[in-house]
């Protein structure tokens, strides 16, 4: 009878956070991740000992892990959920409330009541740490920061009773608990790799390696690899070409694996699925026995296009294809090679967290069977591989996915013909190898490289790579053993993919500039370490050179009350939006002072909103918002408006409104008009007469002759409005920094529909 045999396999990576030179960690996610996922992806095959698994664990994440559990590593983030509450600074402060609630909103923060208080209180405020700080007192942050730990434990710790019992109390958390949370995070990490090599010494899980630092081996060999996947791809000005460096990721990784776990692996996943024959030959000659890609990339190097019908099922003859285990050869070179069905992987990690988890795991069963159905029904072996991240997908699923992975277990070992195996256990029980004597250049997207490689933003990256290693190639010689090293190591840590996945038009995150920074920072160690100054440009960011929009214009008429005070997250939802881009200017001392602008009318009014960049400015100031109407077609503003507003030890001392052309003012705080208000508390905010814009008045706007007399502008003009702030009568800071914001004086219903 043939077998159905299933491979699964999790891929265990978080990108190199840590900086060589400082020691510190940028950021935390190898530390949460390392409490919530790695451990329990593990311990939980204790209960299915017949279902047999793949790990793969990228060997710079190992490293990252020993240090937490060795208590040398340190994050910014881990000093702030470790400093007593009443001890931290303002920045501190809003430090954590920046960060600490970048978690799931509903299965880790909905989860602790809490910590859902807590995270609601901080959106009313608009999610600026800067306005909702002074509703936050030191008992919200002790809670905060205890639950913004526990609410990243796997789900064997939160069992544990003592665990269980801080969970139990809910609120008002001490300093102790506070205490035990993160020494008790160092004992829990350093669970994670042994479990790990007492599961692979037991057989039921097979360990691979993905090369060191994650690199994208392909282009590591050779960045033309970007084109022969996706032909006319712009590339880097420089090529870049170092199999050394590939050979060298890939040795250490297959070392460091041995030397932890004690055993030396027979397999790869590349990283992010890449593949190439040059790097295949390379791997062949260090021994390794086996690889892992997409199906796009077998569909690519076979002609054949793995099309899906209305069920996301193949054909017979491409199933035939896809189920089943390949064996390269070409020249001296030869690699078994595994295929990922990419709508079955796709499933768990985007679609089934939606779903009960017992109809979620009979889904997934009927599908992997389906899938091999006409692989069987001719009497073959079939094998059906499933690959995708270990980590992420689990903040998406109640309680870590552990109910859902226990049903699909369940079902795996007792399913008569289904069989869980590794990889190497997969090869050697097949016998009908499919054959492959060519391999097209791809990774698990879109069988190519254009994810990393090809954007301004990639290419700039790999351009400033290209400059690092032949500085080091040319100057190592003269250096000491300890630079070389350490030079070395910054640059196979800079080959890293994660770098380039923030950069260019696909991924962008809260995290971008860290992300940024970290790779600049990882380029200037290799000049400072063999005793050299970094270029200049480096200290210029990549994702800056090409500024992403920072434009959002008005969809919906608004109606926000005018107070200055407590930003109405909804109140202004539907505004234009314009955000200042500080990234550029703060690398020369540019001072900043403001953060966004938002505009908008309704049938009557025209509204506007300043928000400081930190808070309103300690020296006096004015406020200058010049305004303009404009008709279609017309070369000069119909109405130019000016509102000053002179701001005193942070409060609004008095205001005017005036006719830019004639300096006639229509309203000021000695003068008000019903149909004005201006405030300034934590921001500044004002409203309008839309009138005052829409017509031509043959006299004063305030008398009702010119208001009867007046003449209306046609419905498709345009209002448009810039706010500077002066000191000394000087210009400090403007936004938009050139150019206006810009408000079509339309119908509602033409803004939402886009008319």
């Amino acid at each position: 009878m043939p077998a159905l045999r299933v491979i699964l396999l999790w891929h265990q990576h978080q990108p190199f956070y840590k900086d060589l030179v400082t020691g510190e960690y940028r950021m935390p996610w190898t530390r949460m991740h390392a409490l919530k996922d790695y451990y329990g992806m593990v311990k939980l095959l204790d209960e299915f000992p017949n279902v047999h698994q793949n790990f793969n664990l990228v060997p710079s994440l190992m490293v990252q892990i020993q240090d937490y559990a060795d208590g040398t590593a340190q994050d910014p983030f881990l000093q702030v959920a470790t400093k007593p509450a009443m001890d931290l600074t303002e920045d501190e402060r809003r430090f954590a409330l920046q960060y600490l609630f970048q978690a799931n909103p509903q299965n880790l923060i909905g989860r602790y009541p809490r910590y859902r208080e807590l995270f609601e209180r901080f959106r009313e405020h608009g999610d600026h740490p800067e306005r909702a700080e002074r509703y936050f007192h030191s008992q919200d942050f002790t809670d905060l920061q205890v639950l913004s730990q526990i609410a990243w434990f796997d789900e064997f710790f939160l069992e544990e009773k003592d665990i269980a019992a801080l969970v139990a109390k809910g609120h008002n958390y001490s300093l102790d608990d506070q205490k035990f949370v993160i020494a008790r995070q160092r004992e829990l990490i350093g669970k994670v790799l042994p479990a790990h090599a007492d599961a692979a010494k037991a057989g039921s899980i097979e360990l691979s390696a993905t090369p060191f630092y994650h690199p994208i081996l392909p282009l590591i060999c050779d960045t033309n690899a970007g084109a022969a996947s996706s032909p006319g791809l712009p590339l880097p000005q420089n090529r870049f070409r170092h199999p050394e460096d590939a050979r060298v990721q890939l040795t250490r990784a297959l070392d460091m694996h041995e030397k932890v776990f004690g055993i030396r692996p027979k397999g790869v996943w590349p990283s992010e699925g890449s593949v190439s024959e040059e790097m295949l030959a390379i791997a062949h000659s260090l021994g390794i026995q086996w690889m892992a890609t997409d199906e796009e990339v077998l569909g690519r190097s076979s002609g054949a296009f793995f099309g899906r019908d209305g069920t996301g099922r193949l054909p017979a003859h491409l199933g035939e294809k896809l189920y089943n285990i390949h064996r390269y050869e070409k020249g001296s070179a030869s690699m078994n090679l595994v295929f990922r069905d990419h709508t079955i992987s796709d499933l768990i990690g985007f679609v089934y967290s939606g779903m009960p988890p017992l109809d979620a795991a009979r889904h997934l069963l009927g599908n992997i069977r389906e899938a091999a159905r006409p692989v069987l029904s001719k009497g073959r072996d079939a094998v059906v591989s499933v690959i995708l991240d270990g980590e992420n997908a689990w903040e998406y699923y109640p309680q870590s996915g552990r109910e859902f992975l226990r049903c699909f277990y369940d079902g795996l070992q007792r399913e008569s013909g289904l069989e869980a195996v590794t990889i190497s256990e997969a090869i050697d029980r097949h016998k009908d190898f499919g054959k492959l004597t060519s391999l097209v250049s791809g990774s698990w997207i879109n069988a190519n490289f254009n994810v990393w490689i090809g954007a301004p933003e990639d290419n700039r990256a790999w351009d400033y790579l290209y400059q690092a290693r032949e500085f080091y190639a040319q100057n190592a010689a003269q250096a000491t053993e300890a630079q070389r090293q350490l030079a070395f190591e910054e640059i196979l840590i800079a080959e890293g993919s994660d770098w380039n996945w923030w950069y260019g038009p696909e991924h962008h995150s809260a995290n971008d500039r860290d992300f940024d920074e970290l790779y600049r920072k990882h380029l200037s160690n290799v000049y400072q370490a063999l005793g050299a100054t970094p270029p200049d440009y480096l200290a210029q960011p990549i994702s800056g050179a090409e500024v992403r929009p920072s434009f959002v214009p008005q969809t919906a008429y608004i109606h926000p009350r005018i107070a200055g005070d407590k930003v109405r997250y909804f109140e202004w939802m539907g505004a234009a939006a314009y955000t200042a881009d500080h990234r550029a200017g703060a690398m020369h001392g540019k001072q900043f002072l403001l953060d966004s602008v938002y505009a908008g009318i309704d049938s009557t009014h025209l509204y506007g909103r300043l928000d400081f960049k930190d808070k309103v400015p300690e020296a006096n100031f004015d406020l200058v918002v010049n305004v303009e109407s404009r008709a279609s077609g017309e070369p000069l503003p119909r109405r130019a408006l000016r509102v000053e507003a002179s701001v005193h030890e942070r409060r609004l001392k008095e205001w005017k409104i005036e006719n830019g052309g004639e300096g006639k003012a229509l309203a000021s705080s000695f003068y008000p008009d019903e149909g004005v208000k201006l405030a300034l508390l934590r921001n500044f905010e004002f409203k309008l007469p839309l009138a005052w814009l829409l017509a031509i008045p043959t006299s004063a706007p305030s008398s009702p002759e010119g208001r009867a007399g007046a003449k209306t502008i046609p419905a498709t003009s345009k209002i448009r409005l810039r706010f500077s702030l002066w000191e000394n009568r000087l210009p400090v800071d403007s936004l938009p920094m050139e150019g206006w914001i810009e408000l079509q004086v339309v119908s509602e219903g033409d803004l939402l529909f886009g008319a």
